[in-house]
């Protein structure tokens, strides 16, 4: 399904350098991962609810609990400049995105 010309495009995207050995290898095991995923996409999962985990997970968040701010003069110390008593960052360039 993937093949040689597929894998040296992400690679370059990636920037990634990859020999002739992994080229082939990775084409092969791409393809064996969308084979995998071809196989899910035939399951009947009507009525299936939609999960974030596959097992059931307590207390994974910890209690959203207010605790006083830092003090500006510390959060400002380490910065490398400071204008009207916040972080200075450049401006974008000109004729750049924004």
């Amino acid at each position: 399904m993937i093949d040689r010309e597929q894998v040296l495009h992400v690679a370059r995207l990636s920037r990634l350098e990859l020999s002739d050995d992994e080229v082939g290898r990775m084409a092969t095991e791409l393809s064996s991962v969308l084979g995998h995923i071809e196989k899910i996409g035939e399951l009947d999962l009507d009525g299936v609810a939609p999960t974030s985990h596959v097992v059931e997970v307590e207390n994974a968040l910890r209690p959203d609990v207010a605790t006083p701010c830092l003090p500006r003069e510390v959060a400002l110390a380490q910065a490398p400049a400071v204008q009207d008593d916040g972080f200075l960052v450049p401006s974008p360039q000109a004729g750049g995105e924004s």
